[in-house]
């Protein structure tokens, strides 16, 4: 399992990437950055803290966070589970990134 601290919370929780997910207390949250111009709540989120430029779902990032995000997610992607399950897994994600990308919701 590969964790990396990226911040922690104003009310204390730890903000992790851990196997290729953002992640707020331990529990999951996203599994990429999106720009914050990108992002469906992004006045909300910029009112909030005025130097966030990406976030992973409902977590605002700086710029230093993000690369640092980025980072700890592109470690996780190069591990490649050579197990059915795990070729299944990325074909099933594959599948739904591009259905995504051709607007189905």
């Amino acid at each position: 399992m590969a964790i990396a601290y990226i911040k922690t919370t104003l009310d204390g929780r730890k903000v992790e990437v851990i196997d290729g997910w953002i992640c707020l207390g331990g529990a999951r949250e996203a599994d990429a950055l999106i720009p914050m111009e990108e992002h469906p709540n992004r006045q909300a989120i910029v009112k909030a803290v005025p130097d966030a430029t990406h976030a992973g779902g409902r977590l605002p990032f700086t710029l230093a966070q993000a690369a640092a995000v980025q980072s700890a997610l592109s470690i996780a992607q190069r591990k490649f589970d050579a197990s059915p399950a795990g070729i299944t897994q990325r074909l099933r994600q594959a599948v739904w990134a591009k259905a995504t990308a051709d607007g189905v919701e």
